[in-house]
């Protein structure tokens, strides 16, 4: 059994954890079942069967995930925002997760990537 998101921060830990162990499962269960991820670029995956369809593929070519400090997160009630700036500097990634019942959070919405236009 796989460690669940305490806090809505808990998620990009587990993400680069899970990611870095080629663990596309693991990544999947990251999200809520009709969530919705703006990625790849100009495109959105939606539901966490493709999400885990799409990170199997990437996971596939071993890339390697650096931990980002987030900045700070904004709940509401059951949901949270949650961000981090990415180590080259440039654009943001941004996560809405929502309170499960059981009190861990799952992600809703993904994007992954934003960069500013030139």
């Amino acid at each position: 059994m796989r460690e669940k998101a305490r806090e809505p921060e808990d998620l990009t830990r587990l993400f680069v954890e899970r990611s870095n162990a080629g663990d596309a499962e693991g990544v999947a269960e990251l999200y809520e079942r009709d969530a919705v991820m703006a990625y790849p670029p100009g495109k959105t995956t939606v539901g966490r069967e493709a999400i885990r369809e799409l990170w199997a593929e990437v996971l596939a070519h071993r890339p390697r995930f650096e931990p980002e400090p987030p900045l700070p997160t904004l709940i509401s009630g059951d949901i949270a925002l949650t961000a981090t700036p990415p180590s080259d500097g440039t654009g943001a990634r941004a996560q809405v997760a929502r309170r499960q019942p059981d009190g861990s959070w799952l992600r809703l919405l993904d994007q992954p990537e934003f960069r500013q236009a030139p």
